[in-house]
């Protein structure tokens, strides 16, 4: 139906270019809108601000575990010199108590950085060993304000002070996983309703569709197609085991002594009619000697020696 179907001639005629020119404009506006909408719902682009925010967040974490962990680092240092005088040797080895577990914990907590971004679990022996360092991080940076520390009262603010630096670490590591896991669901997510709305939409991703044949096209014998060839399974080659070389050998040997050969059954000699090993050789040819013994020898008899003045007789 056109235009003057639908209004009347007198507002048809009253159209005005400026009118029809914000028609146009807003056309164009709503086109752009369709379009921005359908770029900024991509997967793609999801997935990109997704790893964008990922990554700031990860270093919000990381800033705050690593400055508690230094908050923490003169109460640890101060718990293991136990009094040792400033600058001594005990008082320098004190310091590297709080690195060793500040390490360690930061290991596994970049571990699970990685893992729970594929939405992995670590393993039970990777959260114990996170719970004990933060345990032990929280006991030692909290043991004089407890008043446990020889001649130290005990501290209310002190026991509030020093806990909340170890127990923030511990509610920021353990708040970390779930958030990176969060923000993988929220990729997948994107991805799985993307599809759905597609197809409500009437969008659907460009298919390749053949053109049309010609005569001599439809000439021409089609083909059939091939089945894709399977690479063939080599057969598993059977052990060998050292009755068959014994067999092989002594049927060699028959032959050889048929033939009218004299032939020693030694190493080499079964070695080379077998193809066996060194090793192997030894004990076929063990076993050939073992079964075939030598003839025995027929003692030869000397006759006794005749003295000279006998024989001259």
């Amino acid at each position: 139906m056109s235009a003057r179907g639908l209004y009347p001639a007198s507002m048809a005629a009253g159209a005005t270019a400026p009118e029809s020119s914000r028609v146009v404009r807003l056309a164009a506006e709503a086109a752009d809108a369709a379009q921005v909408r359908t770029l900024t719902t991509h997967p793609d682009v999801i997935a990109l601000r997704v790893e964008r925010v990922r990554a700031q967040v990860d270093r919000l974490l990381w800033a705050g575990i690593v400055l508690g962990l230094a908050f923490t680092a003169v109460n640890v240092q101060t718990f293991a010199a136990a009094g040792a005088p400033a600058y001594s040797l005990a008082w320098w080895v004190a310091w590297l108590l709080d690195p060793m577990v500040s390490l360690v914990l930061l290991a596994v907590l970049r571990a699970e950085q990685v893992t729970a971004r594929y939405q992995v679990s670590l393993n039970a022996w990777a959260r114990r060993t996170k719970w004990l360092t933060f345990a032990a991080t929280y006991v030692m940076n909290t043991w004089t304000s407890w008043g446990l520390a020889e001649g130290k009262p005990f501290s209310a603010a002190g026991v509030v002070l020093h806990s909340v630096p170890p127990l923030v670490v511990f509610f920021t590591a353990e708040t970390g996983p779930g958030l990176r896991d969060r923000l993988t669901e929220a990729v997948h997510r994107a991805l799985t309703e993307r599809a759905p709305e597609q197809v409500m939409n009437g969008v659907h991703e460009p298919v390749h569709k053949p053109g049309p044949r010609s005569a001599a096209d439809d000439a021409q014998p089609t083909r059939p197609a091939r089945a894709a060839r399977r690479p063939a399974r080599r057969a598993p080659t059977p052990r060998t085991l050292l009755a068959d070389y014994v067999t092989a050998a002594r049927v060699a040997l028959d032959d050889a002594r048929a033939a009218g050969e004299s032939v020693d059954a030694t190493p080499a000699w079964c070695r080379r009619v077998t193809g066996c090993s060194a090793g192997t050789s030894v004990k076929v040819a063990a076993a050939l000697r073992a079964a075939d013994p030598a003839p025995a020898v027929a003692p030869v008899s000397i006759p006794p020696a005749v003295e000279p003045g006998r024989a001259a007789a």
